[in-house]
Order: structure tokens, then sequence, then C-alpha cells
């Protein structure tokens, strides 16, 4: 920082005002409600937790088809973070409560999507809870091996399109169906529920929870995915 000329009274004590502000400003957080996070940028943040579960399966299955050895347990931890912070936090509690009557009540092309989302949300469910069951142990018997990276692979498929649309689709029609004053209040309540469903910033937890998840299956690295010289 640039020195203060303190014989000019006057500046100095701008100066040190201004750098107070800043201070102030740069010590707001999730945790104070400093952010001015929307319930909109909030749901699709909370999508890149759980589209870097999807890079997560479709990395395994390449691996097991591979028959390179990995921590299974790690993908069972991916289909429970999945179904904890996606499953019964992010759809249940906040897309098929609020968000999607809302959007089926306002009509047009968001709400003719409502249903097959929905329906994707079961399918999903049952997926989580069958990687959960074959990779508990920490290992996949050899008879379910392709099974298993087939589930990571479809789910993977089934959730890109899926949060993609509800990103650019209904959460926009939702946004447009509301109110700026009934926006503010849902932003209150999503994260009210939040807060209440695991004790703290949820996806603070969910960003921490994927990346050691990702860690453990060797894929953490991001210049892994650097897609290859062209020719």
């Amino acid at each position: 920082m640039a020195a203060i000329d303190f014989t000019d009274r006057r500046t100095a004590l701008l100066a040190l005002a201004g750098a107070g502000a800043l201070a102030t400003l740069a010590g707001c957080g999730h945790e104070e409600g400093g952010e001015d996070v929307s319930a909109t940028e909030d749901m699709m943040r909370e999508h890149g937790v759980l589209r870097r579960i999807l890079v997560a399966y479709r990395e395994t299955a390449t691996m097991l088809r591979a028959g390179t050895r990995l921590d299974a347990r790690a993908i069972a931890d991916a289909a429970d973070l999945f179904r904890q912070f996606g499953e019964e936090y992010h759809e249940r509690r906040l897309e098929e409560e609020h968000v999607f009557p809302a959007v089926k009540k306002a009509g047009g092309a968001a709400a003719a999507l409502i249903d097959t989302l929905v329906a994707q949300h079961r399918r999903g469910r049952e997926i989580n809870l069958f990687l959960i069951d074959r990779c508990r142990t920490g290992s996949i018997a050899s008879a379910s091996t392709e099974a298993v990276a087939r589930a990571m692979e479809s789910f993977a498929r089934m959730y890109e399109i899926h949060a993609a649309l509800e990103d650019t689709v209904v959460f926009q029609a939702w946004k447009k169906a509301l109110s700026k004053h009934d926006l503010d209040e849902a932003s209150e309540q999503f994260e009210a529920i939040e807060r209440k469903q695991f004790k703290g910033d949820g996806f603070d937890m969910g960003v921490d929870r994927v990346a050691a998840i990702e860690r453990r299956l060797g894929i953490a690295d991001l210049a892994r995915f650097t897609a290859p010289a062209v020719g």
C-alpha cells in the first residue's frame, strides 16, 4: 500500500475511511449473509457440485473397463453425496417443493419439461442406490463391473442434459414468474432450508466432499482433462 501523507489530515482521514470500507466488504461472506446470491444463482452453482460427480462417474466407468484399481468406496461416497446434496436437498426440497409447481402453474415450454424432470429424479435415485449397494464394500465384483460402469455413464448422460435444461429454461422461467420481492423471499427461504438441512453451508460442504472424492479417485488434477491437440 502506498504511504499516506498525514500532513494533510483530511486526505488521511478519507484514505483510512476508504480502507476500512474495503476491509468491511472483504470480510463479508456467506456466513453473515454478505454474499448477494439469488435463489437461481444458488441452484445453478449447486449444479456445479453435482456436475463434478458426473465427471467422476464417467472417468470411473472408463477406469473400471480398463481394469484400473481404484477405491470403490469413493464411488459409493460420490453416490451418497449426490443422494444427500442432490436428491434429498436440491431436488426434493427446492425443485420439487418450490420451483416445479410454480413453473407448471405459469405454463409454457418450461412447464412441459417438469414431468420428465421428476421422472428423471426418480430414475437417478434408483441408480445411486444401486451404485451404493455395489460399491460400499470397497471392491466391485467382477460380474458387476460392466453394470456399474454402464449405470454411471447412463446417469451422467441423463443428468447432463437434465441440469442444462433446468439452468437455461426451467430456472429462468421460474425467475420470470416471480416478482423481485418474491424472488428475494425465495432466496432467504432456500438459504434457511440449506442451513437447516446441513447444519451449516451445504454448498461449501458439498464442494469439500466432492474434492476429497476426486482426490481418492485420482482425478483431481484439472490438466488431466485438457483435450489433445487436433491432428
